[in-house]
């Protein structure tokens, strides 16, 4: 056979056609939205084999068993222990002020009928910037635990603080603590089964989440993964926010330096919540290790739902929001919309990513637009530097909107929070971006408290001595190749 330029011609003609076609099957074969749907088509059709390599990775979506076993353990808490307050909302005014608070009282059906988000009252919080300062209290309390640890984080280092953590939980079990670990394998790379052996070997328990093998390049998937930072002692202390364990959380980093983050310390009714939704977790991922499940009717058994008896000002109403892509809820993404909905003299955002969905994008414009005063921070440097293309991107878009956007110079800012009027805020896990809306598993906890929302508009009101305004001018002198990168980046969004 004589291969001519036309008999080479027509078979990549032939090739590439059936390439769209697999690209088609490919995409369509799982329910995306439209924007996603035609980013991956962009992909999988330019680069033909690239393209099908990097969806291995990132465009791979959890099996429909997986999302059915998630699915199957929320609904058997909620039947179970859930609506004992979904009928106590029906029956008492849990927001005393609430007819001077009418935005409180939105946000909480909000969560409420999204989520099955629980309100609890009798919440002590303390707020945590440093690093330093986080781990050195989450240390002590696990050091006087009598009864149960459960730890969850998307990253748990091998490293000194992991280190120290893990010795913390070793003694913790051997003063006969119930100590329970869950972590992402991807987001723990490089922590090994084995470095929790010490704390099985005296009881405890340790296991990397369902949506990520113990190896994981057995599940080469780099979405869809347990992205919550959460500790719960005792049924009394939780913790929720940003921080993971690792020493570049400490700013022991050479690469990030200082690393800016908020975390919550919570006493009260709300780390029960936690606990609820760290048991779903763990005993979604025991169906496939067979590791002893959390039982809620043993453990809780004690727990009582409550209704306020007090209007005391240092007890913050709270709610606990997850979000994952095993259902269609967007319970934080809503959230997060409601709150910048009916914001009506400012909102500040701090997120180390800034890729916002056409929803949140429209809100804080239409905020903006509409004289309320829109604040976002963003980091100064990437962790991703693709990733980092796209919330330049946005920033700019939203800086030509009336929205003001700064950076952070004083290191790496990775607190995910939203702080608007008087007792409206947010703290958690989820970022602003597609990834935390719809790909991750993430935990918030939405508060509804004076004092609370005060002190965190004033941590955000400091942050801004240590940053730079992204104007439109600051965008203007960037170069083209720069700006080019940023344009082509935002195409590829919806995938990251």
């Amino acid at each position: 056979m004589i291969w001519t330029w036309d008999i080479i011609r027509r078979i990549i003609e032939v090739l590439w056609l059936i390439n769209i076609g697999f690209a088609i099957w490919t995409v369509f074969r799982s329910r995306r939205d439209i924007a996603a749907t035609w980013a991956w088509l962009l992909v999988l059709s330019v680069f033909p084999v690239a393209g099908f390599i990097l969806y291995m990775f990132v465009g791979r979506q959890l099996s429909h068993d997986d999302i059915f076993t998630i699915q199957e353990e929320q609904a058997k808490y909620q039947n179970t222990f859930l609506k004992k307050q979904h009928r106590l909302l029906e029956q008492h005014e849990l927001l005393p002020q609430s007819n001077q608070k009418p935005r409180a009282r939105m946000l909480v059906n909000l969560n409420l009928n999204n989520d099955e988000a629980l309100l609890t009252f009798d919440n002590h919080v303390e707020v945590f910037t440093d690093g330093h300062a986080k781990f050195e209290q989450l240390i002590d309390d696990i050091n006087h635990a009598k009864k149960i640890v459960d730890v969850e984080y998307y990253t748990f280092y091998a490293d000194h603080l992991g280190k120290r953590i893990l010795d913390a939980l070793v003694h913790a079990a051997k003063r006969g603590v119930k100590v329970r670990v869950l972590y992402d394998a991807s987001g723990s790379r490089g922590t090994k089964p084995s470095f929790f052996e010490p704390l099985e070997k005296l009881g405890g328990q340790a296991q990397a989440f369902i949506s990520s093998s113990s190896k994981w390049y057995t599940s080469p998937r780099l979405n869809y993964h347990l992205h919550r930072k959460l500790v719960i002692i005792d049924h009394q202390i939780g913790y929720i926010g940003g921080f993971n364990i690792g020493d570049q959380y400490l700013g022991d980093s050479p690469k990030f330096g200082y690393w800016r983050d908020t975390h919550l310390r919570v006493v009260g009714q709300a780390s029960v919540m936690m606990e609820v939704r760290f048991a779903m977790d763990w005993n979604t991922t025991c169906r496939k290790t067979r590791k002893p499940k959390f039982s809620i009717d043993d453990e809780l058994k004690d727990f009582t739902i409550k209704h306020p008896q007090s209007t005391n000002p240092d007890e913050v109403p709270m709610q606990i929001v997850s979000s994952g892509p095993d259902n269609q809820n967007y319970a934080i993404r809503r959230g997060y919309e409601g709150i910048i909905a009916t914001a009506r003299k400012y909102v500040y955002i701090q997120s180390p990513y800034l890729i916002p969905e056409d929803s949140i994008l429209e809100a804080l414009i239409i905020a903006a637009k509409s004289g309320v005063d829109v604040r976002i921070m963003v980091p100064c440097m990437p962790d991703h530097p693709f990733v980092y293309r796209m919330t330049e991107y946005y920033a700019k878009y939203l800086v030509q909107n009336g929205v003001k956007v700064y950076r952070y110079d004083n290191g790496f800012i990775h607190a995910k929070t939203m702080v608007s009027g008087s007792n409206i805020a947010s703290v958690g896990s989820a970022n602003q971006d597609y990834r935390s809306y719809k790909l991750n598993f993430e935990v918030n906890a939405f508060t509804y408290n004076s004092q609370l929302s005060s002190e965190l508009k004033k941590i955000f009101e400091a942050d801004l001595l240590n940053c730079t305004p992204m104007t439109e001018e600051y965008f203007a002198k960037q170069s083209r190749w720069l700006k080019f990168k940023q344009q082509f980046s935002h195409l590829l969004a919806p995938i990251f």
